[in-house]
């Protein structure tokens, strides 16, 4: 009995040396074939890796030099070199800092050149002041009809109460129904409402 268990035994670890010998030289011949392709998929990882890091350093020093130039601009306002440094480092920031000189200024030259800014915000907040500065109800409808206007609802306040200034009530009243419940400017809508516009 025990001579037929060993050759039984012998017998499974020939199968089994067989089938890793198998494997073996099936995993060979697989890594023969394709040697290139892995060889050439690992090196792009490599670099895909390394190329985002490099980005992402670079990035981030960008963004500490801008942060410093706008700290520096800010002390020195007139420092033209400065500013335009800021531009080249961040146009967004440079737009920011411009806007806000013009609405301390009151500069609505400035301000109606901001209006085609490519940080979309900048553009429309700078649409916002210099229609504020302007005083033109039509152009402030305008604004406030736009979806995606920030300022909507206080536009169509500033519209009803120039209507209400010019006796208009009718459309001042139309004006301030626009203003959802939701909107922080409701209780102003409603008391304009009750008490502005009869």
């Amino acid at each position: 009995m025990s001579i037929k268990n060993d050759i039984a035994m012998v017998k499974e670890e020939l199968t089994s040396e067989e089938k890793f010998f198998e494997k073996s030289v099936i995993t060979e011949r697989f890594v023969k074939k394709y040697k290139n392709l892995i060889i050439g998929s690992v090196v792009a990882i490599v670099v895909v890796v390394g190329v985002n890091i490099v980005y992402d350093m670079n990035n981030e020093s960008r963004i500490v030099s801008a942060n410093e130039t706008l700290s520096e601009l800010s002390k020195n306002p007139l420092d033209e070199e400065v500013r335009s440094q800021l531009k080249v480092l961040s146009s967004d920031l440079h737009d920011l800092f411009i806007y806000s000189k013009a609405v301390a200024d009151k500069d609505v030259k400035t301000l109606e050149t901001l209006k085609s800014s490519k940080a979309v915000l900048i553009g429309d907040l700078a649409t916002y002041e210099s229609l504020q500065n302007v005083k033109n109800i039509s152009q402030l409808s305008d604004y406030a009809l736009k979806q995606d206007s920030i300022y909507k609802d206080l536009a169509n306040v500033e519209s009803a109460i120039m209507f209400i200034n010019e006796g208009k009530n009718d459309k001042a009243h139309e004006k301030l129904l626009l203003i959802s419940e939701a909107s922080s400017l409701s209780k102003v809508a409603k008391a304009l409402l009750h008490y502005g516009v009869k």
